[in-house]
């Protein structure tokens, strides 16, 4: 009991001081040998990692934004295209439609001169008949007439009236 009562903690004791410092330095050598280079190598590491896990979220932003500019400028692209499309698209329908109007227009009056020519071809065709069948009236109405010894101008303006009556009855 005596031994706790001298003992002072402002006052060093060499031998205590001797074994303290003892196995400081042995825990010391034994952390440095043992801890200090897995832990460095450890913090080494995990700012490596953390540096590339950096650089990588660099490059993906970079690429992130090149290809939203990639992006962008399709779009762009695909716009000009589509609009030059309807263009073309719209220039080709009224193209089409004037080409079939003209065509129309052409197959109209096509038709219209043939029709005219028919037209005139019966025309002439009946007019043909005609003057052959009053060729032939006049033939017949001659023969008759010289058939006939008429004395009298009663009997020529009879035979006259008859034949017409013929005619017209035809």
């Amino acid at each position: 009991m005596f031994v706790l009562a001298e003992f002072n903690i402002l006052r060093p004791e060499p031998g205590l001081f001797f074994w303290s410092l003892l196995f400081f330095l042995i825990f010391w050598f034994l952390i440095a040998k043992f801890a200090f280079k897995p832990i460095a190598n450890a913090l080494v590491k995990r700012e490596n990692h953390i540096q590339d896990a950096l650089l990588d979220a660099s490059k993906a932003k970079e690429e992130l934004r090149r290809i939203q500019e990639e992006n962008t400028r399709m779009m762009d692209e695909a716009r000009v295209l589509r609009a030059e499309l309807i263009k073309e698209a719209k220039l080709q329908s009224s193209k089409m439609i004037e080409d079939a109007k003209e065509k129309a227009k052409e197959d109209a009056r096509a038709i219209v001169a043939q029709a005219n020519v028919e037209i005139e071809n019966q025309k002439k065709a009946a007019l043909r008949d005609v003057k052959n069948q009053v060729t032939a009236l006049a033939l017949e109405v001659s023969e008759l007439v010289m058939k006939k010894n008429l004395s009298e101008d009663k009997e020529q303006v009879q035979l006259v009236n008859e034949l017409v009556d013929d005619i017209h009855l035809s």
